[in-house]
């Protein structure tokens, strides 16, 4: 019989309100830039977002904050120990924000052109939205059981790189157009997020620095434009009574799941860099002093995802990599259950939409942009020295990505000139155009086999490298990556014709000459040594 005092769990502490604050900001942050993507940007109606696909996405966070928060219970009452702090959970930064920017967004344009109706158009775009969720909910399931291996044969270079490139170009850079397209409000926002984030700035309250951005910055938005100071086309916001739309069930996701093929380059690098986050989480708390399953938190992640994806949702749920940090708060198992119930039933009411209606672009943007920022820091921290030129040469296929993105805006280039571009070649070789949006085809994935297959240089592993390359040819046979598509399909080789096949075969010819050359190296007796610089 244990002689050790029974230890008094309860379901708050004063840690708690912190860590709510906190975790609550993240998720609002980004549900926010999701509706200002997809209704400011793309033009979406509001009532699609807002009511359908806002709901399914409230609940996988409640699902997966109630599981945490019993996760955490238990691991006190197992060790009796009353300091355990729960994994924290919400949606995923740049994956949610690549679903709107490189996903959701450009599906309901493209919807749009191919002569859909708006509603139609929406209620595709939300049917693909669901079916991805699956695709990735599915995908992290089955990984969950195999996260480590691939962990193993990819580099930790290969992993966050490629995340790091879409940080900097896509949640980097666009953001930060959009944040100084109000710049008074964008940039002192921005300002005060790195002054207390990064700088550790002091503040004259003791409030989580983010939560003091957030409601600084809007203050200042709504305050100018009260006085007449604000950036041209400022307006109120619509008062909207609050709806209640519970997330039900639906098929839905089955009629979406051929729209996501043209997609899959994407999804399936967002469904596998959540397990790794996962499990580099794991391990964080557990180096932090909670013991948590690996497979218990990569499981979660995958059942909040899926039940996302079925009852109408369009971000999927990660475990965060903060752990420790709300754990330095003093938070322990109560502030994820707040954020579940806040976020949960928030979204059925109506109340998170109502929240997010009144967030300005030019708040949330400098948001996303610092999380960008730490999340490229991050993978230059956690990438051995030796390979983060590799890793850097990964962000290149993300710069082609952007560059695509916004040639083939329709409200910059016509149409017709843009495929005057993707034809008209010179006497240096392939059309530059079509060389850029066929780079950027993919570039998940792309960025993943360089950077791989680059460290495999750096260690003398040769025919490793040389083996990542036959698997971007391989993949780049199919269009997965590489594809001479413009909106980046796959297709069977056999079936492309003229220009479109040149392109894709030169690419597939280069990533086999390169791999030959390398396992031809590999034969050397003794390696060259590096000529002294």
């Amino acid at each position: 019989m244990s002689n050790s005092a029974p230890v008094s769990r309860r379901w708050f502490v004063a840690g708690d309100l912190n860590g709510f604050f906190g975790l609550v900001v993240d998720n609002l942050s980004i549900l926010g830039f999701i509706a200002m993507a997809l209704v400011g940007i793309f033009g979406m109606p509001a009532d699609v977002v807002y009511g359908r696909m806002f709901p399914g996405t409230a609940l996988g966070v409640l699902v997966g904050n109630l599981i945490y928060t019993e996760m955490a219970r238990r691991l006190a009452a197992r060790t009796g120990r009353d300091d355990v702090t729960a994994m924290p959970l919400g949606l995923d930064a740049p994956t949610s924000i690549g679903m709107a920017l490189l996903v959701l967004g450009p599906a309901f344009a493209g919807f749009r052109q191919a002569g859909m109706g708006e509603a139609a158009a929406a209620n595709a775009t939300w049917q693909l939205g669901m079916a991805s969720l699956m695709v990735m909910g599915v995908l992290k399931f089955v990984l969950s059981f195999a996260g480590e291996a691939v962990t193993r044969l990819v580099p930790r270079g290969g992993l966050l790189g490629s995340i790091a490139g879409i940080a900097l170009v896509l949640m980097g850079f666009l953001p930060l157009v959009e944040a100084l397209r109000s710049p008074v409000v964008g940039f002192v926002t921005l300002g005060l997020l790195l002054y207390v984030l990064v700088a550790k700035g002091r503040l004259p309250v003791k409030l989580p620095g983010v939560f003091v951005a957030f409601v600084f910055g809007t203050a200042l938005y709504y305050g100018l434009g009260a006085l007449g100071l604000g950036a041209p086309g400022f307006q109120w916001p619509q008062a909207t009574a609050l709806t209640v739309a519970f997330p039900w069930p639906s098929l839905g996701f089955v009629e979406g799941l051929p729209y996501t093929v043209p997609y899959l380059p994407l999804l399936l690098p967002f469904g596998l860099l959540m397990v790794v986050g996962g499990i580099n989480v794991s391990e964080s708390a557990r180096a932090a002093g909670d013991d948590y399953r690996t497979r218990d938190i990569l499981l979660t992640e995958a059942l909040s995802t899926l039940v996302a994806g079925l009852c109408g949702g369009v971000a999927q749920t990660t475990p965060y990599i903060g752990q420790p940090a709300y754990k330095h708060m003093g938070a322990r198992s109560g502030y994820t259950l707040l954020t579940g119930l806040f976020i949960g039933i928030g979204g059925m009411l109506g109340l998170v939409s109502g929240l997010v209606q009144w967030l300005p672009l030019a708040v949330l943007a400098p948001i996303i942009v610092y999380v960008a920022l730490d999340i490229a820091t991050q993978a230059f921290h956690a990438t051995p020295p030796k390979h983060t030129t590799a890793m850097v040469l990964g962000f290149l296929p993300s710069v082609a990505y952007m560059l695509s993105i916004k040639v083939g805006n329709p409200a910059w280039i016509a149409p017709e000139h843009f495929a005057q571009l993707m034809q008209a070649g010179d006497s240096h070789g392939l059309p530059e155009m079509a060389i850029i949006v066929t780079l950027g085809n993919g570039f998940i994935i792309t960025a993943m086999i360089w950077i791989s297959a680059v460290a495999a240089m750096i260690d003398g592993r040769l025919l490793r490298a040389s083996g990542f390359l036959l698997a971007g040819a391989a993949l780049a046979l199919f269009g997965i990556i590489h594809s001479v598509h413009p909106h980046g399909g796959i297709y069977l080789p056999w079936t492309l014709e003229g220009l479109p096949r040149q392109i894709a075969w030169q690419f597939v010819g280069a990533y086999l000459a390169l791999a030959a050359l390398l396992a031809a190296l590999s034969l050397q007796r003794e390696p060259v040594p590096s000529p002294v610089p």
